[in-house]
C-alpha cells in the first residue's frame, strides 16, 4: 500500500506544473518577474485564509500556539520562496518551459543537505549517489547549446545560476516550512499545514506587494487587470502548497521533493503538447538523469 503522503506530493506536484504554466503566461503577458511572484501569492492569500479558518471550525480546532521559533521558519521560509519564484520565472526568459522548472528541480538535492543541517533529517551514502547522478543531469541541463568556447562557459552561465539559485532557495524554504509546521505542536498534519500556509502567503503577499508599489507601481494594476489567468493560478498555488505543506508535516522535506520530481513529467507533456516547445537530445538526457536520480532517493526510502 502506498503511504498517503507520496500520493499527496504527486497531487501537489501536478498543481505545481499548472501554476508554473500559468505564471509563465502572466510572464510573457507583459508581467514582470516580481509582478507574476506578487499575483501567485495575492490570489492565493485570501483562498488559503478562507480554507484555514474553514478547516478549524470543521474540527472545532482552536488556533494553535505560535512559538517563537515558528516564526522565525515561516520568515525564513518565505523570504526564500519569494526569491526562488523570482528566479524561475526570470528563467523562463532564457531557456524553455521544460528546463527552466526542472533546473529549479535541483532543489530536491539541496533539500537533504539543508534538511540535515536545519532539522537533523539524516542522509546515507546510497541517497548521496543518487544526488551525484542528478548533479550529472543539472550539468547537462547547464550547457547552453550554441555558446561556443571555454568549457567553463558553457556551463557555468546565467541560466545555471538562476536555476541552481532557485533550487537552492527552494530547498531553504521548504526545510522553513517543514520546521514551521513541526514548531506547531498541536494538531493534525493538515491542520498544522494550512495553519503554516495561510501566514506564510499572507506575509508573502503584503512583502511582495509593498515591494511593488515601491519599486514597479504601473505592476500593481496590471496584476489586477491580468485576473483571468491569475485567479486560476491562485487556486493551482493553493492546491500545491497545501499539499507539499501537509506532506512537510509527515515526512522529511528531501523524500516529499523527491516524489515531488513527477512534476517534470507534467510540465515535459505542456512544454511538448502545448507549447510546441522543443527539447534537445540533450536536454532529454539532462532530465533522464535527474529524474532517474530522484526516484532512486524514493526506491531508497
Amino acid at each position: 500500500m502506498i503511504d498517503p503522503w507520496i500520493w499527496i506530493s504527486v497531487g501537489a506536484a501536478a498543481a505545481q506544473a499548472v501554476r508554473f504554466f500559468l505564471q509563465r503566461a502572466l510572464r510573457v503577458a507583459a508581467l514582470s518577474s516580481v509582478g507574476a511572484t506578487f499575483a501567485r501569492f495575492a490570489y492565493s492569500a485570501p483562498l488559503v485564509a478562507l480554507l484555514a479558518v474553514g478547516i478549524l471550525v470543521a474540527r472545532a480546532q482552536p488556533l494553535p500556539a505560535m512559538p517563537p521559533a515558528f516564526w522565525v521558519y515561516a520568515t525564513v521560509g518565505g523570504i526564500a520562496q519569494i526569491v526562488a519564484t523570482v528566479c524561475v520565472v526570470a528563467l523562463f526568459a532564457r531557456r524553455n518551459f521544460a528546463v527552466g522548472v526542472t533546473l529549479s528541480k535541483t532543489e530536491v538535492l539541496f533539500s537533504a543537505l539543508v534538511g540535515f543541517a536545519v532539522l537533523g533529517d539524516g542522509i546515507g551514502p546510497v541517497a548521496l549517489a543518487a544526488m551525484a547522478l542528478g548533479i550529472a543531469g543539472v550539468i547537462l541541463l547547464s550547457d547552453v547549446p550554441d555558446l561556443s568556447g571555454a568549457w567553463y562557459r558553457r556551463l557555468f552561465n546565467a541560466s545555471a545560476g538562476l536555476g541552481l539559485a532557485a533550487g537552492a532557495l527552494f530547498a531553504v524554504s521548504a526545510v522553513g516550512y517543514r520546521g514551521a509546521t513541526l514548531a506547531l505542536g498541536s494538531g493534525d498534519a493538515l491542520s498544522r499545514a494550512v495553519v503554516t500556509l495561510a501566514v506564510v502567503t499572507a506575509g508573502q503577499s503584503v512583502a511582495s506587494g509593498v515591494w511593488l508599489a515601491w519599486r514597479e507601481p504601473g505592476q500593481v494594476r496590471r496584476v489586477a487587470s491580468a485576473w483571468r489567468l491569475a485567479a486560476p493560478m491562485g487556486l493551482a498555488s493553493l492546491a500545491g502548497s497545501l499539499g507539499w505543506f501537509t506532506a512537510f508535516a509527515m515526512q522529511p522535506v528531501a523524500y516529499v521533493k523527491a516524489v515531488g520530481q513527477v512534476e517534470v513529467a507534467f510540465v515535459l507533456f505542456a512544454s511538448v503538447c502545448l507549447l510546441s516547445e522543443r527539447i534537445t537530445a540533450r536536454e532529454w538526457c539532462g532530465l533522464v538523469a535527474l529524474t532517474a536520480s530522484v526516484l532512486w532517493l524514493v526506491l531508497i526510502r
